[in-house]
């Protein structure tokens, strides 16, 4: 087969299946004709930590999260996993705990929900059904804890799977050497 042939082919497979997409989802034609800027996920610059303070990451998420080399160790493993989604909600939900202004807390009120929270979300999180209702009560105001019950749920889903997972990863085995 000849080679340019074979690329162009690929190629119109590709446009096809982008314009399919465009064509069964009319609201997100808008996010892929005009990509919003992400801003790039910054690597932490914090300081590999030593084989102790990696071993109390086995008995504390919590401890594991507000490391910034843990969490970005963390998210690898669970991006590996194809799971990375409930580390993204947990980060975004601190992110909006500390917004002060009304007008931005709707904003990103509205991004969390859109991205995480909403039947077939790009990024939608595992949380019961009830779980879903009180948070989209919530976010009729958005306050603070609008999203507290279901990162709540998320938070204990990562302890109860997804951390033991990671203990027994390499990429945490690396970490207590």
């Amino acid at each position: 087969p000849d080679l340019p042939l074979l690329i162009a082919s690929c190629r119109a497979k590709e446009i096809k299946t982008k314009l399919g997409t465009l064509l069964q989802k009319p609201d997100s034609a808008i996010d892929f004709i005009i990509p919003y800027p992400e801003k790039p996920e910054k690597l932490p610059k914090a300081q590999k930590p030593s084989p102790e303070e990696a071993l109390q990451w086995r008995d504390s998420l919590e401890k594991l999260l507000q490391n910034p080399y843990g969490l970005a160790s963390f998210r690898s493993f669970l991006r590996s996993e194809f799971s990375e989604e409930n580390a993204e909600f947990w980060v975004a939900c601190e992110d909006y705990k500390k917004t002060k202004s009304p007008m931005k807390m709707a904003e990103k009120a509205k991004k969390i929900y859109e991205e995480f929270i909403q039947t077939e979300a790009p990024k939608e999180v595992n949380i019961d059904h009830f779980t879903k209702e009180v948070t989209m009560k919530n976010l009729v105001e958005p306050s603070p804890s609008s999203f507290d019950i279901a990162q709540k749920r998320i938070f204990a889903l990562m302890e109860k799977d997804s951390l033991p997972r990671f203990v027994r990863s390499e990429f945490y085995q690396e970490l207590i050497k």
